[in-house]
């Protein structure tokens, strides 16, 4: 996510604060940079004028000049830019009305709308809300079915499909649904087309005046840089909109819809959606991803997402042997593999990391496709073997081998990677062992 940017401004940022004295040239070289920097990202040009505009008041204050660590008060300020350019604050849905509250999802046609709509319903259910899912485009042809299979898939209701009516009756009837059948939560999924015509806006237009959303979301790919604002605005222009969610976030290497997407509708962004899976919806930090963007880590975002994803009994299991600094066996080795999966892997837990931990477990990867076939061949294994990874001679290394579709060098390729991770773990039981940990990563779980 942001790589490009990431990068860039994380070397300009090095520099600058190493600084020992702010001048005003090395001021001007830093900030050169860092313009450079957003326009490659896709930023839109007045924005990027007035943000260097805010950081070069702001650089040459007397706070910034008499601090004992100039170079790092300069940080301190693109960092608090930043996270006002992108909206200062997490900002929440709302459901201060009576149910149901209505939320109308807009946005362009391959924006990820209908995936998004899914995503937030899986979001909301495990919060409790009873969500109706209903589609009012009824010029694609399967968009309802479409809508049906996403509903079905995360666990939650759709209207069901009416032929011949229009998008506003269809509309009509769902909340008369919802209403009835006491929904929490209404979510409208709209038409949306290639490229913006008047039909399709006007049609909106007469959802929105009709329903009277309590949300009114416009949803957008993220990878479109500019041309995502472009649209973002032309969509604020018709219809009163409320938030923002931008999709294919991980994808999103330059940044330039995340940066002026706020800017430009003057509505919050409020979720990013990252990955195909319907779990991949996160609300959306200013300051988390102005440090991300900085090269300093989201370590927030990363404990929030361990805490919704790990397993407080095998976390609790594992840590007794860590403290034990003995025990750690191959069923422990497969939790771990899926509790990184179920985190996004270790490319996601790595970009959340600051930029010198993420370094000292450089060349860590872990892609699915290995992870799953890890899973595999501990699969094959019987729970002895599980438990008391010595037992594994030859003949028991061939039998995995066949019972997994693999070669018995892939296994043995595992049992050293899993000798890697029993020694990594001995070093967490013991002082500074994080630093040693991520230093090993890259060796534990490097593809081979």
């Amino acid at each position: 996510m942001l790589h490009t940017l990431t990068d860039r401004l994380s070397r300009v940022i090095k520099t600058v604060r190493g600084q020992a004295r702010l001048t005003d040239a090395n001021i001007k070289d830093a900030l050169r940079e860092v313009r450079i920097a957003l326009l490659e990202a896709d930023v839109a040009l007045p924005i990027v004028k007035e943000f260097i505009q805010e950081v070069q008041a702001k650089a040459n204050g007397q706070q910034v000049l008499d601090s004992l660590t100039p170079g790092q008060a300069l940080v301190g300020v693109v960092k608090d830019e930043l996270t006002t350019l992108m909206g200062s604050q997490n900002s929440e849905l709302s459901f201060a009305v009576q149910p149901p509250a209505i939320i109308l999802m807009a946005g362009l046609q391959g924006a990820g709308k209908t995936t998004t709509c899914g995503k937030l319903a899986l979001k909301l259910s495990g919060e409790k809300k009873r969500v109706l899912m209903v589609s009012c485009d009824v010029r694609r042809p399967a968009a309802q079915a479409q809508l049906t299979a996403v509903a079905k898939q995360v666990g939650v209701d759709a209207y069901p499909h009416e032929q011949g009516k229009s998008a506003i009756d269809i509309a009509n009837m769902a909340l008369d649904l919802a209403k009835k059948n006491l929904y929490d939560v209404l979510i409208v999924d709209t038409a949306g087309r290639l490229s913006i015509d008047q039909e399709m806006m006007d049609e909106i237009k007469l959802l929105s005046n009709n329903l009277n959303p309590i949300e009114t979301l416009f949803i957008v790919d993220a990878m479109q840089g500019q041309d995502a604002v472009n649209v973002a605005q032309k969509f604020s222009q018709t219809l009163n909109l409320t938030g923002v969610i931008l999709t294919k976030m991980d994808g999103d290497s330059r940044g330039g819809a995340a940066l002026s997407v706020k800017r430009v509708t003057g509505q919050p962004i409020k979720f990013i959606g990252t990955g195909e899976k319907m779990s991949g919806l996160e609300p959306f930090f200013p300051e988390r991803i102005a440090t991300r963007i900085l090269g300093m880590g989201d370590i927030l975002s990363l404990v929030d997402e361990a805490k919704r994803t790990v397993d407080n009994k095998e976390a609790v299991k594992l840590t007794k042997k860590l403290k034990a600094g003995k025990g750690f066996n191959l069923e422990d080795f497969k939790s771990q593999m899926q509790q990184m999966q179920n985190m996004g892997g270790m490319e996601a837990i790595m970009e959340k990391l600051p930029s010198n931990l993420s370094q000292a477990a450089q060349g860590a990867s872990l892609d699915e496709k290995i992870a799953s076939k890890t899973i595999g061949i501990i699969n094959s294994m019987t729970k002895v073997e599980r438990r008391r990874p010595e037992v594994l001679k030859a003949s028991r290394k061939r039998r995995i081998a066949k019972g997994a579709g693999v070669s018995v060098q892939e296994v043995n390729k595992l049992l050293k990677q899993f000798e890697q991770m029993q020694k990594m773990m001995k070093l967490m039981g013991k002082s500074g062992g994080m630093k040693r940990m991520l230093a090993g990563m890259g060796g534990a779980f490097g593809k081979h």
